[in-house]
């Protein structure tokens, strides 16, 4: 099992983001898991706990992620969701914690090593044609 739950969330070519008040960084909303809570039980107790009026449409599992981010030398273990709608205010519950909630384009933001992890698979650069 996943030790933390990240939720995506995209609409018309913008990923919900929030910012951590602690280094400025940008990543996917979720957290980490209590003792005998489902990965996603996690994300939408998260989730209520982050962004208390953002109401979520059907979330499904794409992927659990475990290893060694190649790039910060992070581990990760991860229980990634893929929502296939979100809708209402991106109003900030723990203050504490996140300082901002947005919807951005996926590139030209500062991002945990983790949430970039997550983009670059999700949201790969666009080839051109030579």
């Amino acid at each position: 099992m996943a030790k933390s739950s990240k939720l995506v969330a995209a609409k018309r070519g913008k990923v919900l983001l929030v910012r951590r008040r602690s280094d400025g960084l940008w990543m996917f909303p979720g957290g980490r898991k209590r003792a005998r809570e489902s990965d996603k039980d996690c994300l939408r107790r998260e989730i209520k706990e982050e962004l208390p009026k953002l109401k979520l449409g059907r979330i499904t599992l794409w992927k659990e992620v475990k290893g060694i981010n190649k790039r910060s030398g992070r581990r990760m273990s991860d229980a990634i969701f893929i929502a296939k709608a979100a809708t209402g205010r991106l109003l900030i519950g723990d203050k504490k914690e996140i300082d901002r909630a947005a919807w951005h384009k996926p590139r030209g933001i500062r991002l945990t090593p983790t949430s970039r992890y997550i983009r670059d698979r999700l949201f790969p650069r666009k080839r051109r044609p030579s």
